[in-house]
């Protein structure tokens, strides 16, 4: 292969990659938080500690490669900021793994997948997304957004029965049994809740990222913003001392790695994706996780899948790839910017008035 080709590939494939690698430190994210939960580190506390961590961690990046470019913070930059940190941070991350001591990766990864679906029915509600019904691109949008609800519900209200596992775990966890999942309905209503959180995120870091150009130092205040937030909720459902402490053992290793791994270098990947590819193409990566987590937490750990989250899992994925289907087309026509290539623009919305 030619230098020239090799360097056109890398340049092509790298995206791939990258979002590949961020899909697998999630697995194991979802995993080592559950491991750390069975152990006993109180959920709230992991997401202060986490948040301080990341934001130690991105800081110098954000003083080395954006000093320049950070714009003045001002009473409502800041206003604005900590609104973002509790949709980012405090509020969704309490509710996203406080759901997950009350279900199993599986489901919560699973219900993950509906945020694009929940994204665009709020961008629609904030007149921020159009839909042309008469399009089949726009009934790829709305079927999909359907069937990933469908999907959301059947994991919420239904969980089924249990396919057994009759191996023996790999791996296995204290407290990883029928008592630590009683309470299914709170842990998927706190999960959707969380998604929902999520999305809203999505929207208004959009808006934000507008008045405050910088991702890297966005995501630093958003960091120490965020633990600072979730420390005073911990302070205030959390009484014993005890639970701040973490010795060396897995509450240290999930906190160092949803710190530096998932806060720190996968947000980083995404973010160097987004500005790559597209928000679309990071979203498209989601279900690898969600299929690694259940093939980790069925064979691996010796978890017992429900026929609900199964058919509900399937049921939000396929809604996802449909919704982003019909998304993918609009990016093409409408967000030049980010593909950066006028021509190819000219070229669809030229084929599309042909269809006419």
């Amino acid at each position: 292969m030619k230098e020239g080709e090799s360097s056109k590939a890398y340049r092509r494939f790298m995206p791939h990659f990258l979002m590949l690698v961020a899909q697998i430190g999630y697995t194991f994210m979802y995993l080592v938080t559950e491991a750390s939960f069975s152990h006993g580190m109180n959920a709230a506390v992991y997401v202060t500690y986490r948040h301080i961590i990341a934001g130690v961690v991105m800081l110098p990046f954000a003083c080395i490669f954006e000093r320049k470019v950070q714009p003045k913070m001002t009473p409502l930059l800041f206003l604005e900021i900590n609104i973002l940190s509790l949709l980012g941070v405090s509020l969704t991350l309490n509710m996203f793994f406080i759901s997950l001591k009350c279900t199993s990766p599986t489901l919560v990864a699973c219900m993950v997948n509906t945020i694009a679906a929940l994204t665009f029915i709020l961008a629609i509600a904030l007149r921020m997304e159009t839909v042309k019904v008469r399009s089949k691109h726009g009934i790829g949008k709305i079927l999909g957004t359907g069937i990933s609800l469908a999907g959301v519900m059947t994991m919420t209200l239904y969980k089924g029965p249990a396919l057994l596992n009759k191996g023996h775990a790999q791996i296995h966890m204290k407290g990883n049994t029928l008592a630590d999942h009683e309470n299914w309905l709170k842990g998927s209503i706190l999960t959707v809740a969380s998604c929902l959180t999520w999305s809203l995120w999505y929207i208004m870091q959009a808006s934000t990222l507008k008045r405050y150009p910088a991702q890297l130092s966005l995501a630093t205040w958003m960091n120490f913003i965020g633990a600072a937030q979730s420390a005073v909720f911990t302070v205030l459902i959390q009484h014993k001392p005890a639970a701040w402490k973490i010795g060396f053992n897995i509450d240290l290793i999930s906190t160092l790695y949803g710190g530096i791994v998932i806060s720190g270098m996968a947000t980083f990947i995404q973010l160097w994706c987004t500005e790559q590819k597209g928000p679309v193409f990071v979203t498209m990566f989601t279900p690898v996780s969600t299929v690694l987590v259940a093939f980790l937490d069925y064979f691996i750990l010796g978890s017992n899948l429900h026929a609900g989250s199964m058919l509900g899992g399937f049921l939000a994925i396929a809604g996802l790839y449909l919704l982003l289907w019909g998304k993918e087309h609009d990016n093409k026509l409408g967000i030049s910017e980010v593909t950066g290539n006028p021509e190819a623009v000219a070229h669809l919305e030229k084929d599309d008035s042909s269809q006419v």
